[in-house]
């Protein structure tokens, strides 16, 4: 029978159970997984009966709860059913096998289509990722750093939808977090959310109205220019320099168009991964007292960038900065936790906000983040990713000097650089030509608030960069001479 080939299967399985470390896979998936390929090879056919139970454990040399769960496993999967009294048999229809789409034809360089591609990952060259590799984030390091620090069981889950504020003792730990940057914040000035775009989703619903003007990076984050245009906002660009907002720009808009947000990232921005120094951060802040304007800070890489690094909330204690962080860049993407840091009273407001528009943030991610922080795991996995950053950073300076790709300024401790291309380059199109060979750019214009660009321009990703399919395509293209 072709169930013999499942047992033909169990010397590789048994080595693979006996040298199992606690971050592999589990017998039970080892089990599932060796069962699930024959399946779908076709090497074990629909309706044929798969061993007992007690054949099963003795064949895999595990317990009989561990053989249960797999057989349990496999008729949830849809490719096994269970017949009381006869046996475990595969099904006669075996659900579909998800295609991985391909790209196809790039109608659009936009906004939309830049986000989708970050989150489809259908291209095999992702120069314009803005997330860095697996590895660096959900590899076997980090997976055993998400794995419960209490014992199984043990973990005490958030009772009902808990506090709308989020997880008090991570809340607490954030505070703490903060005053460690100079920023002087009780915990109920700390609203959870779900990363930072939904903390950016809230604050935006509050504040801004159709029809009002509000201030942005130029170049800036896009995802927040789309949530702007969906609330009616009118966007005006304040040109970004290498060492921050062009305040001169930043004071003739806030005059002019009557204003009173300001969205910026002011370290490792993105997408030029400059930051901002100290006299510009004082005087923006200045400016922002003259003309009454709300400043909202984004702050995604905190955790890896020095903590005396210059910023606003720190100059400005929460008064008129509205702070927000995120673990998605420095912990996991899939991880979906941020927090918002302000004056108690927009805290007030945009936590009623919350529980009118999501109910409540999960408790148990918030659970999950705080045991990685109290037991010290979060900060050694720091560790490693703030090494892999500066490791990646200078080969990435070494490859774009050999392409003879100018960088803008001197980016450090992000993701992301921003190179200027050849005035005759349209960078939707440079974008549109690397699609059809599968490798993903992120034009200059995307990050443009008008959706143009003065001047064509892209941003790269510092993990990818050194990849030769770029290199060649980039030459080819005439990009680069």
């Amino acid at each position: 029978m072709q169930i013999l080939g499942v047992v033909r299967t169990t010397q590789m399985v048994g080595t693979i159970l006996t040298s199992s470390q606690p971050h592999q896979r589990s017998r039970v998936e080892t089990i599932y997984e060796a069962i699930v390929g024959r399946i779908d090879r076709g090497l074990i056919r629909a309706g044929e009966r798969l061993p007992s139970i007690r054949t099963a454990t003795q064949t895999f040399a595990v317990s009989k709860n561990t053989m249960v769960e797999a057989y349990d496993r496999l008729v949830a999967s849809g490719r096994v059913e269970s017949r009381p009294g006869s046996g475990f048999y595969v099904t006669q229809h075996q659900p579909k096998r998800a295609k991985i789409p391909s790209p196809g034809k790039v109608d659009a360089v936009d906004i939309v289509w830049l986000l989708r591609e970050q989150l489809e990952k259908r291209y095999e060259v992702r120069i314009g990722d803005g997330r860095p590799p697996a590895a660096w984030m959900e590899g076997p390091d980090v997976g055993m750093l998400l794995r419960p620090v209490t014992r199984p069981g043990k973990r005490a889950l958030p009772e009902s939808y808990g506090s709308p504020n989020g997880l008090p003792a991570l809340r607490e730990r954030i505070a703490l977090t903060l005053a460690e940057r100079s920023i002087n914040a009780e915990p109920a000035q700390v609203l959870l959310t779900q990363g930072a775009n939904d903390a950016l989703d809230m604050i935006v619903r509050h504040f801004v109205e159709p029809g009002d003007t509000v201030l942005v990076d130029n170049p800036g984050y896009y995802p927040l220019f789309g949530k702007l245009r969906l609330a009616k906002a009118t966007l005006a660009g304040v040109r970004r320099n290498i060492d921050g907002p062009d305040l001169d720009d930043l004071e003739q808009r806030a005059a002019t168009t009557g204003a009173r947000l300001f969205f910026t990232q002011s370290l490792a921005h993105n997408p030029t991964g400059c930051s901002i120094t100290l006299p510009v951060a004082y005087r923006l802040m200045q400016i922002a007292t003259k003309y009454n304007l709300r400043i909202v800070d984004t702050d995604p890489f905190a955790d890896v960038l020095p903590a005396t690094s210059p910023r606003l909330a720190a100059l400005d204690q929460l008064d008129r900065v509205i702070y927000v962080g995120t673990f998605a860049k420095t912990l996991s993407a899939s991880l979906r936790s941020g927090y918002i840091a302000a004056d108690p009273q927009t805290i007030g407001a945009l936590a009623d906000l919350k529980m009118i528009t999501r109910a409540n943030s999960s408790g148990y991610v918030e659970q999950i983040i705080y045991d990685l922080m109290i037991s010290g795991r979060y900060r050694n996995h720091l560790k490693r990713l703030a090494g892999r950053i500066e490791t990646a950073t200078a080969a990435a300076y070494d490859s774009l000097s050999q392409l003879g790709l100018p960088i803008f300024g001197q980016p450090r401790g992000g993701f992301y650089m921003w190179c200027q291309l050849p005035r005759h380059i349209d960078d939707k199109q440079l974008s549109k030509r690397a699609a059809d060979l599968s490798i993903l750019l992120a034009p200059g214009s995307a990050f443009n608030p008008d959706g143009s660009a003065s001047s064509p321009a892209m941003r790269v990703n510092i993990a990818y960069v050194g990849d030769a399919r770029f290199a060649s395509f980039m030459k080819d293209s005439g990009a680069i001479s």
